[in-house]
């Protein structure tokens, strides 16, 4: 990125405390730091060894992990910010970058607020009255009710004459929480309940808006930035089409195949927007754009946004560093002339989550992280390192990877070589998924929309891979992990200081017989019924290891002759041939779980011996109702580690199969666990404001057909 525009300009404030975390406060940073500003740091209870506290100059305790507690108490931060003896505060995006009254109460302490004024952050951030405004500016609107009128009457009211499929959506809202869309009358209710719940945690308001939903229409963003001396420009574009659970996950700029005439109207009705309001700094107005190519305004963000690199690297510009200058007084220092595009950029957000249980999020330890190599065409943008913990009270994103290259087509090569080098173990992430969008035929040749994932759910379901390497490659693995522990092994052996004797071998040795371990996987933890699970027979020859493989979807030589298998295992690298086939791979090794990257594919097999005593001994002691035969019961367990919101049934209530039983949050994100079939419920084992992990024991169900039997018995 160029830093050379802002020349001759007024000293700098010195000193800047960022209330936010994780990535978002890494990356101010860093920007920060290299202007010669010293960075505060805040932190809550779950953060306390956070890389963006580490990264900054100083960090104080804000409180409990929860945002509200910490976050989000913005008058913690003022104090903070008073007591470190700042001059200005950046709120990066989230959290309270859109809070009215906390850039309010830091003019008034005499802070610098790296944002716009709280008037017009109130004017725009109500979804309702910026869509007045446009409305009034002649920018074009979708079908809607954007009313003041909240009443669940007057909702369900408008919701019927706007018409389905519609959205409903937070006024207050942003980054994709507080929406859902409504395909019929009989979903509202309940689909405003949760959706209210929803903006509530998150905005701290639940007033909604209701639009059309569009169908096959393109989402579109303009970059815009203000100063406070009149000037105003826009920055290219940014397609933000894939998306899901309306939260982007794919970035690009500049928008692929968007008419020239289309860009210059877009831009210069982002422009007349901002100017309108009096805007200054940066900011996005976001548009929905459709086959007949006309575009709408969605709504403004007063804000930087998450995809804000993928518009550095197509200007060379630092956007935080723009920022930084605007709200010092600084004007802009380029016109709309001499903004140059050069390349395309993708970002893609690496997120913890379950993909194949729809995209539910996740959390946990990282037990191993590998990145791709910085360079001048990838970019990673992370507020994690490996053994951190991604915790259940925030977002979920790890990383922002993100690329440029001289074409779009370079840029997917570019980003599909990137993926391939990423690699996470201990946690669930998007990474596989993110390469087989990239495969996608309609996403090379930019054929984008906001349905793109449903569109083409059945090209983006995970395949069945063949596990033959992959079971090999863990195999091997643990064998010679095994073997570069044997001196230890003998070292602490107090009985036996004889290195060389048999009798201290740990490799299976046998008298007159061949050397032999078996090595038994599970492709899951649990006991789903697509679980499948694998013996290896491993033979000590001369030559490296002879192998069988006893299960399913193994290929023909698994299981007569078996592979012949040798290698160098350097850390978590190894290097094996397969019979004549020399192969590397990355293999992460913990006592529940091995992890293997090879060719671009991530597997994860579980070490059966640990997880059947796992199993047994978690059977053991859990307490069932006596009343109950085990073996009849329906279990219910959470998805997602995260907090019980509400508990919607209670014992002996008589259940409907898909009614909901449960509703649990994470990450901001609301998630309805409904009853797999009629019964009776038979134990509730949480309450509302309980935290819970993933597979957690919640609900246990008797199903209404053996209560029948047993009654006819």
């Amino acid at each position: 990125m160029s830093h050379q525009v802002f020349i001759n300009q007024p000293t700098l404030f010195s000193k800047l405390l960022i209330a936010n975390r994780g990535e978002i406060a890494c990356r101010i940073i860093a920007t920060a730091q290299r202007l010669g500003i010293k960075c505060v740091a805040v932190y809550s209870a779950a953060d306390t060894n956070a890389r963006h506290v580490k990264m900054a100059d100083e960090a104080f305790y804000l409180g409990p992990a929860p945002a509200p507690e910490s976050y989000l108490n913005s008058q913690r931060i003022l104090t903070i910010a008073q007591q470190a003896n700042v001059q200005a505060i950046h709120p990066g995006y989230g959290f309270l970058s859109e809070n009215a009254p906390f850039a309010l109460a830091c003019a008034q302490q005499g802070l610098i607020f790296i944002g716009p004024s709280a008037d017009v952050i109130t004017t725009m951030g109500s979804k309702s009255a910026a869509k007045t405004m446009m409305a009034t500016a002649d920018v074009p609107l979708i079908p809607g009710y954007h009313g003041n009128a909240q009443d669940e009457q007057t909702l369900k009211h408008h919701s019927q004459q706007v018409g389905y499929p519609q959205l409903l959506k937070a006024v207050y809202g942003g980054g994709g929480k507080g929406m859902r869309v409504i395909y019929h009358a009989d979903e509202f209710c309940q689909a405003l309940a949760a959706t209210k719940r929803e903006a509530m945690a998150s905005f701290g308001n639940d007033d909604m808006l209701i639009e059309r939903y569009l169908t096959n229409t393109r989402h579109v963003e303009i970059q815009i930035f203000s100063d406070n001396h009149g000037n105003c420009i826009y920055l290219s574009q940014r397609d933000c089409s894939i998306q899901r659970r309306h939260q982007k996950i794919l970035e690009e700029a500049p928008a692929p195949a968007l008419p020239r005439a289309t860009q210059i109207a877009m831009g210069e009705a982002a422009v007349a927007a901002a100017k309108t309001i009096n805007y200054q700094g940066a900011g996005t107005v976001e548009f929905l754009y459709d086959e007949q190519g006309q575009f709408y305004f969605m709504e403004m963000n007063t804000r930087l946004q998450v995809e804000h690199p993928v518009t550095e690297m197509i200007t060379g510009l630092d956007l935080v560093e723009w920022q930084l200058h605007i709200a010092n007084g600084a004007p802009l220092p380029l016109t709309q002339t001499q903004v140059k595009i050069n390349g395309h950029a993708i970002e893609v957000r690496i997120y913890a989550e379950d993909t194949e249980n729809d995209f539910m999020p996740a959390s946990g330890h990282i037990a191993y992280l590998s990145q791709p190599p910085a360079s001048r065409h990838v970019r990673i943008d992370t507020g994690v390192v490996q053994g951190d913990e991604i915790s259940p009270y925030y977002d979920p994103m790890i990383a922002k990877l993100i690329v440029w290259d001289h074409t779009r087509d370079l840029a997917i090569a570019r980003l599909q070589s990137a993926l391939a080098k990423y690699k996470i173990a201990g946690i669930k992430t998007n990474i596989g998924f993110l390469t087989l969008l990239l495969q996608v035929p309609a996403l090379q040749r930019a054929n984008l929309n906001t349905d793109f994932l449903l569109t083409h759910a059945a090209v983006l379901a995970p395949t069945h891979v063949n596990l033959d390497y992959e079971l090999l490659l863990a195999g091997l693995a643990l064998q010679l992990k095994n073997e570069q522990s044997r001196p230890l092994n003998v070292a602490n052996n107090s009985e036996n200081h004889d290195p060389y004797s048999p009798w201290s071998q740990t490799t299976g040795w046998r008298l007159n017989q061949p050397s032999t371990n078996t090595v038994k996987l599970a492709t899951t933890n649990n006991d789903h019924h697509d679980s499948q699970h694998y013996t290896l027979t491993l033979t000590t020859l001369i030559q490296g290891y002879q192998v069988h493989i006893d299960g399913q979807h193994l290929q023909q030589a698994a299981l007569s002759t078996g592979y012949l298998i040798s290698g160098e295992l350097n850390g978590d690298e190894l290097t094996a041939f397969i019979d004549d086939h020399r192969v590397k791979a990355t293999v992460v090794i913990s006592p529940l779980h091995i992890t293997v990257f090879y060719a671009g594919n991530s597997t994860v097999l579980f070490r059966q011996s640990i997880m059947q005593s796992t199993v047994q001994s978690t059977v053991q002691n859990q307490a069932l109702p006596s009343n109950i035969d085990n073996e009849f019961e329906t279990r219910i367990t959470a998805p997602m580690n995260g907090v019980i919101v509400s508990i919607l049934c209670q014992v002996d209530q008589i259940v409907d199969a898909g009614e909901p039983l449960v509703v649990m949050e994470a990450m901001k994100m609301e998630c309805n666990i409904n009853a797999p079939i009629a019964g009776t419920i038979t134990t509730v084992l949480y309450q509302a404001g309980d935290m819970v992990e993933d597979g957690a024991e919640l609900i246990q169900l008797t199903p209404s057909l053996i209560l029948d039997n047993k009654e006819q018995a």
